[in-house]
Order: structure tokens, then sequence, then C-alpha cells
């Protein structure tokens, strides 16, 4: 009996002695003197995202909606210039929105520049036609669909 508890607790104490070996080959600490950096170092100058110059026939738009809404006076140019900035400013302050950045999608949408969606699927009046009823459809459109889909007529 005594044997089975002398090797009983040298199996014991050789797991605990091992344990911290495995664990540690496991979890590196970052004070291990290893660290990896995964971030590439560049000398490359920061990249600029997204737009960076709004197109004259753009500009022109909003100087027009500008001036008719007597923000700007004078005629379009096209020209992203102090005047027209200062005009873009002035109305969304009037509006209680942010000046900072030009110009505001919700300042666009007020001036009447905002997206266009006339021509969505959903849209009154819109350009699209009907679906085709089920008798127009070509008969080998139909055997393809059904082909397609597993369905036999």
């Amino acid at each position: 009996m005594l044997s089975f508890r002398a090797s009983l607790a040298f199996v014991l104490s050789s797991a605990i002695l091992v344990l911290p070996t495995f664990a540690s080959s496991a979890h590196r600490n970052t004070t291990s003197g290893h660290v990896r950096s995964t971030h590439k170092s560049s000398k490359k100058s920061h990249r600029l995202h997204g737009q960076q110059a709004i197109d004259s026939t753009r500009v022109s738009e909003i100087q027009q909606a500008l001036i008719r809404e007597h923000y700007m006076s004078g005629e379009a140019n096209g020209q992203w210039d102090s005047t027209t900035t200062a005009a873009m400013q002035k109305y969304q302050a009037d509006q209680g929105w942010q000046t900072k950045l030009m110009p505001d999608s919700r300042a666009l949408k007020k001036l009447g520049l905002g997206p266009d969606y006339s021509g969505a699927i959903n849209a009154k009046d819109s350009s699209f036609t009907d679906p085709h009823t089920p008798g127009t459809v070509p008969p080998g459109q139909v055997a393809g669909f059904a082909a397609a889909s597993g369905v036999s007529r």
C-alpha cells in the first residue's frame, strides 16, 4: 500500500510541476519580452477616403438652390468657393444643423437636391412596365422556370 501512495504522490507532484510549463507555452504574457506586432510600419502618407471634391455640375445645382432661397446672390459658377461655403453654412445654421461638414445631407434634401427616387420600382408614376401575365410569357421561358424550380406541369 505504501508503494501505491508513493506512486500516487509522485504522479501528482509531477503533474503539478509540469502543468505550468504547458500553460506558459500556450499563453504568453506581453511582459515575456517577445512581443509580436501585426502592424506593418509604412512611411506612406495617410490615405484619404470618401469624396474629396464636389462635381462642378452638382455645385451649380447647390448654388442655384441657395440663390433661390436667398442665401446667395448672383449667378451659379460651379466653383465651391468661399461664397458658396459661407452661404451653405448660413443655411445650415438657420436650420439648426451642423455647419462644419459641407454640405449636410438634410440641407441638400430641404433645398430639393436629395436623391431622385422617381425611377424606383415602387415610385408613383415609375417608368417600369407591369409584369407579364402568365399567358404572355413565352412557352420556352415557362418551361425553363418549371425545370429550374423542379415543378412539372
